[in-house]
């Protein structure tokens, strides 16, 4: 009994297992509320520029992206075996001086999306076309990552 009473035996440095998550709990809502209260994250979103979509078939990978209003000239592609990146420019011309917004949603600046393949693709091979702001980029699927027949014997 004196040795639990003089040591403060067993529970010396004995913390509640859930303190730590308390403590973690309330510094997470500090900065949500930061995040709150700034101004210049009030107008933020969360959305990405631009949608897309990656589907395949059996020889091809395919990613469709809406870029409407972009040219060509706007957009620059670059691959590797097993990534794409798409990035450009959306310009939207100036609407006045004096405008006053009563919604704006289109926005213009500068863009980039990069994706991961599920396998590896032949970056020699790969082409792009834009047509009524869809661009569509073919990614032909390398030898090793195409499914091949196997025939019993």
């Amino acid at each position: 009994m004196t040795y639990h009473r003089l040591f403060d035996f067993p529970v010396r440095g004995w913390k509640n297992p859930f303190e730590e998550l308390d403590l973690m709990k309330r510094r997470m809502e500090r900065l949500s509320e930061n995040f709150r209260s700034r101004k210049e994250f009030s107008g933020y979103r969360s959305g990405v520029f631009p949608a897309l979509n990656l589907t395949e078939d059996k020889d091809n990978y395919y990613v469709r992206a809406e870029l409407p209003g972009l040219e060509t000239d706007d957009l620059d592609i670059q691959a590797t075996v097993n990534s794409l990146a798409v990035s450009g420019e959306r310009k939207i011309p100036a609407e006045g001086d004096n405008v006053r917004y009563h919604r704006k949603e289109r926005e213009s600046g500068k863009f980039s999306r990069i994706i991961n393949l599920p396998d590896a693709v032949d970056p020699e091979k790969i082409s792009a076309g834009l047509s009524n702001g869809i661009l569509t980029v073919t990614l032909p699927k390398s030898e090793v990552a195409r499914p091949r027949q196997i025939k019993v014997n």
